[in-house]
C-alpha cells in the first residue's frame, strides 16, 4: 500500500510501505476512505513531537471500512463504515471507565500516527477497536464524520465541557481554526449568551461569522473592550501560540474559566503577576474522545451541516504532502480542514 511516512524533522513522503496486519486480538483492519491533516500532525512533521520515531505513518483521524477484525473485536465486522477515535481505549481499566481515554492504563491513549502507524494510509490497523471505531451514521457525509475522530470530541471535551459553558455566558474563542470554529457552534448547545470568535485571518472570521459567531474581529478593540469591561465569562484558547494565551488571560472577567485546547508548539509565560487576584481558572489537557457517541447522538441535523463547512478542502489521499503544506499556511489564506480521500 501507500502511505505518507515520517523521516525525521520536517521530512515525509508518500511511499509504498507494506499492508498493515493484525497484530493483537484486539486490532481491526481499515480501508481507509478519508483521512485529514491536523495541527497535531503539523508539530509531529516538524519534529516537536520528539517520541515519533522515523519510518512511522502520520494521522489520526479517519473514516473507513472493515476488512479485517481480531478474533476478540466483537462491535465491528468486516463491511462496517466506522469512524477512527484518535484516542485508542482499552475500554476496560480504571481511567477507560472514567472516560479519560487519553490515560488508557492498558496500553491506549494517543497511538495512532504516534506510537503506531497512524491513518494517513490506504489502510491502517486500529488498536482496541470495539471501543476506538464508531460504525458510521446512516447518510452521513465522510467528510462530516471525520470530524467526529478529533476536531468535535476536542472542542467539545477541552472547549465547551472543561469551560463550563453554560446559559447566559459570554464566550469568546481565540483561533477560528477547525477545532475554534467546531467549539462556537457546540457551544450553542448550551444557549450561551453571546459567542465571539477572535483570529488573525479575516477569512476564517468571515467564516466563523456565518457559521453562528455573534461576533468575529482581529485581535484589537474587541479584546480591549472584554479587558476593560466585565471580560468573557468562558475564554477558549484554539490557536496554540504564546500570544494567543496571553490574550485569554485578558479577555478573561475575574472568576472566569481560560479553557485551553490549542496545541502548543513553544513556550507560554503564564503571568501570575496579572492574574492571581482575577481567581480564573486554567483548564488543559489532551482529548479524549470519550464523548465522540454522545456527540452523534446529540449534534442535530442543522449543526451537522454547519460543522460540514468546516472542511473548506478536498484533496487527493495522495496528496498528503500537499495538505501539509496547506496547513503551514492556512492562517494566511483562510482554509480550515482538508479532506483527503483516495481517487
Amino acid at each position: 500500500m501507500h502511505a505518507f511516512v515520517y523521516h525525521g524533522p520536517g521530512r515525509g513522503r508518500w511511499e509504498s510501505i507494506g499492508d498493515p496486519v493484525i497484530e493483537q486480538p484486539t486490532d481491526a483492519l481499515v480501508r481507509v476512505t478519508a483521512t485529514s491533516v491536523c495541527t497535531g500532525d503539523l508539530h509531529t512533521l516538524r519534529g516537536d513531537t520528539a517520541d515519533v520515531k522515523p519510518g512511522t505513518v502520520l494521522g489520526h483521524e479517519a473514516v473507513g471500512e472493515i476488512v479485517e477484525v481480531g478474533p476478540e473485536v466483537h462491535a465491528v465486522a468486516p463491511g462496517d463504515e466506522v469512524i477512527v477515535s484518535s484516542i485508542s481505549a482499552c475500554g476496560h481499566c480504571v481511567p477507560c471507565k472514567e472516560g479519560t481515554y487519553g490515560r488508557c492504563a492498558h496500553g491506549g491513549g494517543w497511538l495512532l500516527g504516534h506510537e503506531v502507524n497512524g491513518t494517513q494510509a490506504e489502510f491502517a490497523r486500529i488498536p482496541f477497536a470495539d471501543h476506538s471505531t464508531h460504525k458510521l451514521p446512516y447518510a452521513m457525509a465522510e467528510s462530516t464524520a471525520v470530524l467526529f475522530s478529533e476536531v468535535l470530541p476536542a472542542a467539545f471535551e477541552l472547549g465547551v465541557r472543561n469551560g463550563k459553558v453554560g446559559p447566559g455566558t459570554t464566550v469568546a474563542v481565540v483561533g477560528a481554526g477547525p477545532v475554534g470554529v467546531a467549539a462556537l457552534i457546540i457551544a450553542g448547545l448550551y444557549t450561551p449568551a453571546r459567542v465571539i470568535a477572535v483570529d488573525l485571518s479575516p477569512r476564517r472570521l468571515e467564516i466563523a461569522a456565518g457559521l453562528g459567531a455573534d461576533a468575529a474581529e482581529l485581535p484589537g478593540q474587541l479584546i480591549a473592550d472584554l479587558s476593560d469591561g466585565p471580560g468573557a465569562d468562558v475564554v477558549i484558547e484554539a490557536a496554540g501560540t504564546p500570544d494567543s494565551f496571553t490574550l485569554c488571560t485578558r479577555a478573561v472577567r475575574s472568576g472566569g474559566h481560560i479553557a485551553n485546547i490549542g496545541m502548543h508548539g513553544t513556550s507560554v509565560t503564564l503571568h501570575l503577576e496579572e492574574l492571581w487576584h482575577k481567581n480564573v481558572t486554567i483548564s488543559i489537557g489532551q482529548v479524549d474522545t470519550s464523548s465522540t457517541h454522545w456527540l452523534l447522538e446529540s449534534l442535530a441535523p442543522g449543526q451537522l451541516e454547519r460543522l460540514s463547512r468546516i472542511v473548506t478542502r478536498k484533496l487527493d489521499l495522495a496528496e498528503t504532502g500537499r495538505a501539509y503544506e496547506l496547513l503551514s499556511t492556512a492562517v494566511d489564506d483562510g482554509a480550515l480542514k482538508t479532506l483527503l480521500q483516495p481517487a
